[in-house]
């Protein structure tokens, strides 16, 4: 793994981690220059049609895509091309988050998208001083996309759950890039229609399933949103998101702790058996995943059809 903030690393000067676009720009720079050189080794020569073959020796390059780039873990920008990330990068503000750390209020306007690099945040609806929470996302989204949709105002509270990092850009500079690449809007909409599915599943499973089944299904969905078996959270913390009583919530612990699923520690709940826990989830659990991994399918077609 890169050590980051070491001095000598490409991506560093004076001590300090250089801003995102630089770093895809001397990506970028890179990229062209080992391009070049493999399209001057090609033996290949056509006389009198020199941009021709400067095509072919192009098409014959692997296609450079984000997945391969260590530069951002968030699976939004990771599947936007090159050159679109690099257009964005200068807007891109790299952000610490913090525990508890509130990103968005509800009946307020949006004013940043945040792009998840790591840790957890819990969407919620708040109402009559309650809250129950709608999905939790980790590095394969965003928060605060729902001007997509053509509002300004915020429906949601957007709350840290696990500190993390972010790279966070302003409403209106995101349109502004938007909507000169619709490539990248695309990537957008169809993460921001697999959201909308999550929060709409975990309504509908809130009225439909047993404890049983709900618990684990969250415990499955926070496990892959932070893409980890150790998950920061309470008992309490389970009953007040999830609506259910803490007696429930600790029976049902307890018994998932005897089947040897997890261990329960302080403050901290790890999962030792996922397949297991997955068996004991509701069908919703499994809708909402596929409805994320769909997202990197599509995104898998579509270069295919291109080369």
């Amino acid at each position: 793994m890169r050590n980051f903030g070491a001095e000598g690393d490409p991506f560093v000067k004076n001590g300090r981690l250089l801003s995102l676009s630089f770093q895809l720009n001397i990506l970028l720079s890179r990229a062209d220059r080992t391009m070049m050189s493999h399209m001057a080794a090609v033996p290949e020569t056509i006389e009198g049609s020199g941009s021709a073959a400067l095509q072919r020796g192009v098409a014959k390059q692997p296609a450079l895509h984000p997945t391969s780039r260590f530069l951002v873990k968030n699976a939004i920008l990771a599947r936007i091309s090159l050159q679109d990330l690099v257009a964005m990068g200068e807007f891109l503000e790299p952000i610490v988050l913090r525990e508890r750390m509130v990103l968005q209020e509800p009946k307020t306007n949006v004013d940043y998208v945040y792009f998840v690099e790591s840790g957890l945040v819990s969407l919620r609806i708040v109402a009559a001083g309650s809250i129950l929470e709608t999905a939790v996302i980790g590095n394969q989204g965003a928060v605060g996309l729902s001007f997509l949709a053509g509002g300004h105002i915020s429906t949601h509270q957007s709350v840290v759950l696990s500190r993390g990092s972010a790279h966070r850009i302003r409403v209106e500079d995101l349109r502004r890039a938007i909507s000169e690449r619709p490539e990248t809007r695309e990537h957008l909409f169809r993460y921001a229609q697999a959201l909308n599915l999550h929060c709409a599943q975990t309504g509908f499973c809130g009225v439909r399933h047993d404890r049983e089944k709900r618990l684990a299904s969250w415990l499955c969905l926070a496990s892959d949103a932070l893409d980890a078996h150790v998950l920061p959270v309470t008992h309490d913390y389970l009953s007040s998101v999830l609506g259910l009583r803490r007696a429930g919530i600790t029976e049902t612990l307890i018994r998932f702790e005897e089947q040897r699923l997890i261990r329960k520690m302080r403050g901290v709940l790890q999962i030792d058996q996922r397949k297991s826990l997955e068996q004991k989830a509701c069908s919703c659990y499994r809708i909402i995943s596929d409805a994320y991994a769909s997202l990197s399918e599509s995104n898998s077609l579509g270069r295919q059809s291109v080369s």
